[in-house]
């Protein structure tokens, strides 16, 4: 693989990432760190794109066809249980996602491209902060990512914990779920808890609430068709011997398409408005879409497969694998371009194993040349003259 030579480079800077991670908007030292060697690699660098984003473009020859290639680089707030020598140093913030994996795959590619790259036109190679609140992608497009360096097509990576390492997954259409939250009010009218005809307990409102909400995927969804709402919290006002009036259940609602997500809403709040008023009391919902569903384009998955079945072989790679129900603010990219969101192995044992966002799961470093020669083949690929196809 191309990048063979850069291993022990991208090792040192994702675990010197690992050591100092930081949470969205605040990955200063990241964002510097990122830029400073962008800038050693003899890329053009714009800085404090979203906030804390960085952007590292390539020129090679005089073609004008361009591609971006997308890095997350915020940690979580998590409390690291790894041991090992290069664990977090940041108490409560850790790189529990692998996004300082990806950060170093993407720039292992910048280095070898500028270098040896065999390609014309322009890469732009994006550094994105703050992923896990689902603002970073927003953020840089509302400041001029895509007006500033326009792209025909944008990509991006992610570790895939279970999956054996050095093998890719992608699938065309929606690839990961739309996040949602939402919050619902009850104000009913509490009361003594041994009158309770002499008010309208919350908590029996909020009960029938929460019930009634399972019907929407059960009964109102197409069954071949995804969704998922969850009822995360339930608080009242209500004491040891008080019927509370008023109730707030607040939730995650997950679609793999628009329209799946606009049904859940509207259902949601036709459930709401008839029980709130059966009960005679008042019901709002708040309902808010954090992250859309990412949508991969045809023929960016066609190209990924193509470049990563001729890097590992046909065998490591599924073009058409089962969408995933987690989010990705990735989503606002595609939204905004064609592009492709594609999976890579980070192994089947041990902290390479453990879920995303566990306090013990840990990036596979084997991951680092695969996922960096994908990104080199692609570009090569993708670049190597003539119209995108």
């Amino acid at each position: 693989m191309k990048t063979a030579s850069l291993e022990n480079l991208m090792t040192q800077w994702r675990q010197d990432f690992h050591r100092h991670p930081e949470l969205g908007f605040s990955e200063h030292r990241t964002s510097q760190t990122i830029a400073e060697l962008l800038e050693s690699f003899g890329l053009q660098v714009h800085t404090g794109i979203g906030q804390t984003g960085v952007v590292g473009v390539l020129q090679r020859g005089n073609g004008t066809r361009s591609i971006g290639i997308r890095a997350d680089i915020d940690a979580l707030p998590i409390i690291e249980q790894n041991q090992f020598e290069y664990r977090s140093r940041n108490e409560g913030v850790m790189h529990a996602c692998g996004h300082d994996g990806h950060t170093s795959m993407l720039l292992g590619a910048a280095k070898y491209l500028s270098e040896h790259g065999e390609f014309d036109g322009r890469v732009v190679f994006i550094f994105q902060p703050n992923e896990e609140h689902g603002l970073g992608a927003p953020a840089m497009i509302n400041d001029g990512l895509f007006k500033q360096f326009d792209v025909e097509q944008v990509f991006a990576m992610h570790n895939m914990p279970g999956m054996a390492s050095g093998h890719f997954a992608t699938r065309a259409g929606a690839m990961t779920a739309s996040e949602s939250l939402f919050e619902i009010k009850i104000n009913a009218r509490g009361g003594h808890a041994a009158l309770p005809h002499m008010g309208v307990d919350a908590i029996v409102v909020g009960a029938e609430v929460v019930g009634a909400l399972q019907t929407i995927v059960s009964r109102k969804l197409n069954p071949g068709l995804n969704g998922v709402v969850s009822v995360t919290e339930f608080n009242t006002d209500g004491k040891r011997n008080v019927l509370p009036g008023n109730a707030i259940l607040s939730g995650d609602a997950r679609a793999l398409n628009p329209q799946i997500n606009e049904t859940i809403e509207r259902r949601m709040r036709q459930i709401v408005e008839g029980v709130c008023l059966a009960h005679g009391v008042d019901g709002e919902v708040t309902y808010e879409t954090i992250f859309p569903a990412v949508i991969n384009s045809t023929d960016a998955v066609n190209k990924v497969a193509d470049a990563a079945c001729a890097l590992v072989g046909n065998h490591r790679v599924d073009s058409s694998c089962e969408p995933k129900l987690f989010s990705e603010d990735f989503g606002h990219m595609t939204n905004a371009r064609p592009g492709c969101y594609v999976l890579m192995g980070n192994g089947t044992q041990g902290a390479h194993s453990r879920p995303l966002h566990s306090a013990d799961y840990n990036f596979n470093d084997e991951g680092l040349v695969p996922g960096s020669s994908l990104w080199v083949a692609l570009v090569e690929q993708q670049l190597a003259g003539g119209d995108l196809a």
